[in-house]
């Protein structure tokens, strides 16, 4: 990723105001500690936090920031803040610093209303402000009356701890008599939503305070997981985005809040509040031609599971996965190593619910050996009927006589004639079937004593198979909740240098950690989640994580480093300008735009257009699609004509820009719009008419491109003066030559067509 090495420049045009609007001393300082101990704030903003005291550092030669804030806080004047340029600045990053501002001090109001008095002091104004807020949203039963004024009770003074996991907080909400489990979960909400509102105004002080520009700011902290392992207080050190534990960088997770709900629990069935895994935070896009910014910064990270994010607008959804190495967010969903969302889906529905499929209606499962106890079973019945009938048989059966004596007897007689013994008595043998009826009997017995095991077995089988398929059906609602939670129509996009763009244009920059939707009319609504990877597919327990989302509004072009827009600054049909494009505001843009024209591996170009007639989209002044010219401005009399022009709806449309881009490349853009009005200027040159004639171009459309064409050169003069004045004499000719190389190729787009720079300098 092409990234410029921004080297810092004392120059003699750069005198702006230090920020003083709503901060202290003190919290200056604190603000300069956190941009510089921040990575992404420093990489952004760090240039524009301009100290000018001593450099202390520690024996490893690293600067300590603990000192410098300290003396910052006893010297004011040591710390330059240069909020022009910190405007335009992404919009999210600006929101980071002011959030890290508005924690670290509502984390010290709560530590002082916990300690005396005397700590209290310096603290009871925004105590106040937070008590108020508090009391908004507090149950009833959650307050006390004082002096005729109710405030909180008392005894919730130690849930304001940020040091307390959401676990205990919630254990000493039991121990509280006066608040049963319902009361329990709306105090836990009041206390989430003060500290929310708390945040997002004081933050938005801040923001605006650093020049930050806004009208739609919103901010919100949550945290999603199971609410056990909670660790908060500022004090503490947290690893940066390179790994590196330091001070300076508060995790102050303990105040970010939780969504709740009231469960069950077994086996008393009593109610309790509990966390959810995942988190919905609902959103609407700022609508009015104007770009929602979207910025999230990760607290409470995890590097053995995947911190995951999804925004869903219309069905459609953003991905936003965290990488194994940083808090940084990314629609990459690589993770080296560790456990995400998507492997827990995936072990979910191909390991818990495949094998629960088969073990139900797999060759040999429920299903298969419950056909087969029914088979043997309707055999054993058949059996049992044959059986039957060979015994009723059996039963109605004459007994018959055998006349003939039996063998032995016949043997016997045989014998006694032989020895000449005397006659052998015998009974002639009966035929009764009882043998055979005894044996047959046997057997339906034993007929029967399988049937009814068979018919149990069945039964068991059945019931081991409705177990198996209420808890499928439980694993399958699971599963429909993550897929439901990670979306259904999941975004494309492709990536450059760290910017991806999804198929819709929304964006997400991996360096500022900001997602974008393009501009638009009307407002949409939308969702961002938050996921708690559980530790198993099934469990209920998962690891905290917590977001920063700061969500504001932004016009188009809001972050270019130099930004020159000359309303109504040309006389009626005239390109002539009179006045200089340059202020002594502008040098340390200038200084970074001479940085990245000497750096030949970033790209360099140039875009002008003459857009003809202009429109208002309720945010900017843009090319009209339809235009329609009108014979002259309203009004019955010469001075009526003159208000009409002079009014904003037609004064605003007479508009030239320029701006200066400088991120991944850098891009010199100039704009000029002209209001409905037909133009009167006089075109002789028979080329400008053949080319009016064959693109249908009006005059409007020429007079246009000829500001534009008179905005470029103008720059160019500048620009070759300012380099010689910022840089050295081999710098500024590497620089004064590219630049003029560029602007040598430059053609003015207008209508259907483009025109040569040189031809519109020498040709009209």
């Amino acid at each position: 990723m092409k990234q410029f090495i921004l080297v810092f420049f004392i120059f003699p045009l750069a005198t702006f105001a230090q920020v003083n609007e709503g901060l202290t001393a003190e919290e200056r300082a604190y603000l300069f500690h956190i941009v510089k101990k921040s990575p992404i704030l420093d990489n952004s903003i760090g240039r524009y936090f301009d100290y000018k005291g001593p450099s202390i550092v520690f024996q490893n030669k690293e600067i300590h920031y603990d000192s410098i804030e300290l003396l910052i806080i006893n010297q004011p004047e040591l710390l330059l803040i240069r909020r022009e340029e910190i405007a335009k600045s992404p919009k999210g990053i600006i929101a980071e610093a002011a959030n890290k501002m508005a924690i670290w001090e509502l984390n010290k109001v709560l530590l002082a209303k916990r300690g005396s008095e005397k700590d209290m002091e310096a603290y009871q104004e925004k105590y106040a402000v937070f008590e108020k807020l508090l009391l908004g949203n507090l149950p009833f039963n959650a307050q006390k009356e004082k002096d005729g004024v109710l405030i909180p009770h008392p005894k919730l003074l130690s849930l304001l701890n940020p040091s307390l996991s959401l676990d205990d907080k919630i254990a000493l909400l039991e121990s509280f008599r006066f608040l049963d489990p319902k009361e329990s979960l709306k105090t836990l909400e009041a206390i989430n939503t003060a500290i929310n509102n708390y945040v997002e105004n004081r933050s938005l002080e801040v923001y605006r305070s650093l020049g930050g520009k806004a009208l739609v700011y919103k901010n919100v902290l949550v945290a999603a997981g199971d609410g056990s392992s909670t660790s908060g207080l500022l004090e503490e050190r947290e690893k940066d985005e390179k790994g590196r534990w330091n001070r300076g960088l508060p995790k102050a997770v303990g105040l970010f809040p939780y969504q709740l709900k009231i469960m069950e629990t077994l086996p008393k069935k009593t109610e309790k509040v509990a966390p959810l895994m995942f988190t919905t935070s609902d959103f609407e896009t700022v609508g009015n031609n104007r770009l929602t910014n979207l910025h999230f910064d990760v607290w409470g990270y995890n590097s053995k599971k995947q911190t995951t994010v999804v925004i869903e607008k219309n069905g459609l959804s953003y991905h936003l996965f965290g990488a194994g190495d940083t808090r940084f967010l990314s629609p990459d969903s690589t993770f080296s190593e560790g456990t995400t969302f998507q492997f827990t889906i995936q072990d979910l529905e191909k390991n818990k619910i495949a094998k629960l499929q088969d073990k139900i209606t797999g060759k040999r499962g429920f299903d298969y050996w419950i056909a087969y106890y029914k088979k043997k079973k309707d055999e054993t019945v058949l059996k049992i009927e044959i059986n039957e009938k060979k015994y009723s048989d059996l039963s109605y059966k004459p007994i018959s006589t055998n006349k003939r004596a039996p063998r032995n007897v016949r043997k016997a007689k045989k014998r006694a004639r032989k020895n000449n013994g005397g006659p052998v008595d015998y009974q002639p043998t009966q035929k009764s079937g009882k043998k055979e009826k005894r044996k047959s009997q046997q057997e339906i017995v034993t007929l029967y004593s399988q049937y009814e095991g068979y018919k149990r077995k069945i039964s068991e089988l059945e019931k081991e198979k409705k177990e198996a398929q209420d808890l499928l059906a439980i694993y399958q609602q699971r599963l429909d909740y993550f897929k439901r939670t990670m979306g259904y129509k999941w975004a494309t996009y492709t990536e450059k240098d760290g910017l991806y763009t999804f198929q819709d244009s929304s964006t997400f920059d991996l360096t500022t950690q900001e997602f974008q939707f393009p501009a638009s009319l009307k407002k949409e609504g939308f969702e961002v989640r938050l996921i708690a990877i559980p530790e198993s597919s099934l469990s209920q327990q998962a690891d905290e994580v917590m977001v920063h989302i700061n969500l504001v509004d932004a016009e188009p072009n809001f972050s270019a480093r130099l930004q020159v827009e000359l309303d109504d600054v040309f006389v009626s049909d005239s390109w002539e300008l009179n006045r200089n494009l340059l202020k002594a505001s502008d040098s340390v843009a200038l200084v970074q735009f001479f940085e990245g024209l000497l750096d030949k591996k970033v790209n360099f170009s140039i875009v002008a257009r003459g857009q003809g007639i202009g429109q208002f989209n309720g945010c900017r002044v843009v090319k009209n699609p339809l235009p329609v010219e009108q014979i002259s401005y309203p009004g019955a009399s010469a001075s009526d004509r003159n208000a009409s022009k002079m009014d904003s709806t037609y004064a605003r449309l007479r508009r030239t820009e320029l701006f200066i881009h400088l991120s991944r490349e850098i891009l010199l853009e100039i704009n000029s719009y002209t209001d409905p009005v037909a133009s009167s200027i006089e075109i002789r040159n028979p080329d400008w008419i053949e080319l009016m004639e064959k693109y249908k171009l009006t005059k409007n459309d020429l007079l246009s491109a000829f500001r534009s064409a008179e905005i470029l050169s103008q720059f160019k003069e500048e620009i070759n003066v300012a380099a010689g004045s910022y840089l050295s004499r081999e710098n500024a000719k590497i620089v004064i030559d590219r630049f003029n190389k560029e602007w040598m190729k430059t053609k003015i787009s207008v209508g259907k067509t483009s025109l040569k720079l040189s031809e519109i300098l020498t040709g009209n």
